[in-house]
């Protein structure tokens, strides 16, 4: 049976095209499929989201790390979106013919490359130990901020860095099932007001179950936005959420603008009346990730 896994990786990098596309083109390259790239200037944010067999994900996330390594200064960035790493957020995601414990061994092996990279790595989501850590417990500053489960080598296989390289900063890797990241645009509102939104629906705040959000100001876009994960959209369907912000901004006397979708979409979003129900921007069934894999298992590719 063909064996497909996703790979995420975001990169602190959202104002170069040309870095985005060399990033595609290493994953590529190794003969992973890549679906959908995008980067927005004001989180100086790109994503990449691309599917293959577990060798070519493995060979092309390397292949990436090193890219972000060598053009990716973190001492010069400056973005809303919060980060630890050049190679920011690697999750890796089993999708067909491979179970999760695989995916973790996947996980494990990229971490160990990367940090023979001298980058410190990070576990979460279900390849943390304890399992479960989150991005926000990582990405904490100060004293509860845990070292990297991994420290940076140098050229002789020497801990070298065990909390950040001094340019690349640290990568976190995760496995984890398929998630919904999105972002919901608002006007009319302060930054205060859509941080006090956030605060009620995440999971954190006694709000929907598996969502993690946080608000942020778009100072290129002259908007504000509230930045979703949403982990289990079967279980907590999307359009629930979108209708929860909607309510709270008409209240505090403000509009939601549009939905961006950032990478794929996943199943709960393939049907184009809940795509206009949630006015999410771009959207096509090209967008659906459940399309491009059947087309990727039936073509036999991997």
């Amino acid at each position: 049976m063909i064996q497909v896994v996703q790979a995420v990786p975001n990169f602190s990098e959202g104002r170069d095209p040309a870095f985005v596309a060399a990033a595609a083109d290493a994953f590529a390259a190794t003969g992973c499929e890549v679906l959908h790239t995008t980067l927005d200037p004001d989180h100086h944010r790109s994503v990449v989201t691309v599917i293959g067999s577990p060798g070519a994900v493995e060979r092309g996330s390397l292949a990436a790390a090193e890219v972000a390594l060598e053009r990716i200064d973190l001492q010069r960035h400056r973005g809303v979106h919060p980060r630890v790493g050049a190679l920011d957020v690697l999750p890796f995601v089993p999708l067909h013919g491979i179970d999760m414990e695989a995916v973790m061994g996947l996980s494990r092996r990229v971490a160990h490359g990367i940090a023979r990279l001298g980058i410190p790595v990070h576990f979460y989501a279900r390849a943390s130990r304890p399992f479960g850590r989150t991005l926000a417990a990582i990405r904490r500053r100060g004293p509860g901020r845990p070292d990297a489960d991994l420290p940076g080598l140098d050229d002789d296989g020497r801990p070298v860095h065990t909390r950040a390289h001094p340019t690349a900063g640290a990568t976190c890797i995760g496995a984890r099932d398929v998630l919904l990241a999105w972002n919901v645009d608002v006007e009319g509102l302060s930054l205060e007001s859509a941080r006090k939104i956030a605060a009620r629906i995440r999971e954190a705040g006694g709000g929907f179950p598996g969502l993690r959000a946080l608000a942020l100001r778009l100072p290129r876009q002259q908007r504000m936005q509230i930045s979703m994960n949403l982990e289990d959209p079967i279980a907590t369907h999307p359009t629930e959420v979108f209708h929860a912000i909607e309510r709270r901004v008409r209240r505090m006397g403000g509009a939601v603008q549009g939905t961006e979708v950032i990478g794929m979409c996943p199943d709960q979003l393939a049907d184009p009346a809940v795509a206009r129900e949630m006015r999410i921007r771009d959207w096509s069934e090209n967008r659906v990730l459940g399309h491009h894999l059947r087309a990727f298992v039936g073509g036999g590719s991997g």
